[in-house]
């Protein structure tokens, strides 16, 4: 019984070590990083867009059926 313990808790401290084990980070490539930074820049640009859209739509049906007139304001003083 004992030796099937000590060989269990050698196996599990083996086993343990190789599932912490930190693998290196991959090598970096400029080029596939300057595409990625560029995607991810258009993805950001296109969701501010999106977004600004629907809150235009929102405040739109706001003021709706608040019964609101007049032009909304301009937020930031421009």
């Amino acid at each position: 019984m004992n030796v099937r313990v000590v060989i269990m808790t050698v196996a599990m401290a083996a086993t343990a070590g190789a599932v912490w084990a930190k693998l290196p980070a991959p090598p970096a490539d400029p080029a596939k990083a300057a595409e990625a930074k560029t995607k991810a820049d258009e993805a950001a640009k296109k969701e501010a867009d999106l977004l600004a859209k629907y809150q235009d739509k929102a405040v739109a049906n706001y003021r709706k059926n608040k019964g609101l007139r007049g032009p909304a304001p301009k937020v930031g003083g421009k």
